[in-house]
């Protein structure tokens, strides 16, 4: 089912571990960037990870028991909360962005650029609002790709990626 157009536009990266999500998505931010637009990231991770360091003020605030907890300094914010977020939550406080690349969050439904890198990554095309794959050079199935019905790009030829992820954004 097509969502209605958001602003800014969200496009997701979605893959399996150790698919090239994080690389894809930092060539993109670099390459949105070379053209002057602002971008904003999410990602989500599947396993716990610590942001804060011991002993610090935040780490102090959060082993007390807070359930939100957010810095700011001249130069950057972050916020930490005690439970999983959904994608549209987080990227609620980035609207003043030209554009929003997620990495994961398999679910969310939101424009999908789906990584196949190996045979089993297929099944990640059943995954709602996939508007295209983007396959390794290696990727033992890339002779059935075309029958798709989508677009079927490489990972390391930026370019078309980029335009398309322009095109889907409408900036």
């Amino acid at each position: 089912m097509p969502q209605p157009a958001l602003h800014p536009p969200v496009i997701q990266i979605a893959g399996y571990k150790n698919s090239g999500k994080t690389t894809l998505l930092c060539r993109l931010v670099e390459r949105i960037k070379a053209d002057g637009l602002t971008v904003g990231t999410v990602k989500h991770d599947a396993h716990d990870f610590t942001m804060d360091q011991d002993g610090t003020d935040t780490w102090q605030h959060q082993q007390a028991g807070a359930d939100i907890t957010a810095i700011s300094s001249s130069r950057r914010t972050a916020w930490l909360m005690n439970r999983p977020a959904e994608l549209h939550e987080l990227i609620t406080g980035m609207q003043e962005v030209d554009i929003i690349l997620a990495e994961g969050f398999k679910t969310a439904p939101y424009p999908k650029l789906i990584l196949l890198r190996q045979e089993t990554d297929l099944e990640l095309l059943q995954l709602d609002n996939v508007i295209a794959a983007v396959q390794w050079p290696a990727f033992p199935a890339a002779q059935n790709l075309p029958n798709l019905g989508l677009p079927v790009l490489a990972i390391d030829d930026l370019e078309p990626l980029y335009r398309l992820v322009r095109t889907l954004a409408g900036v």
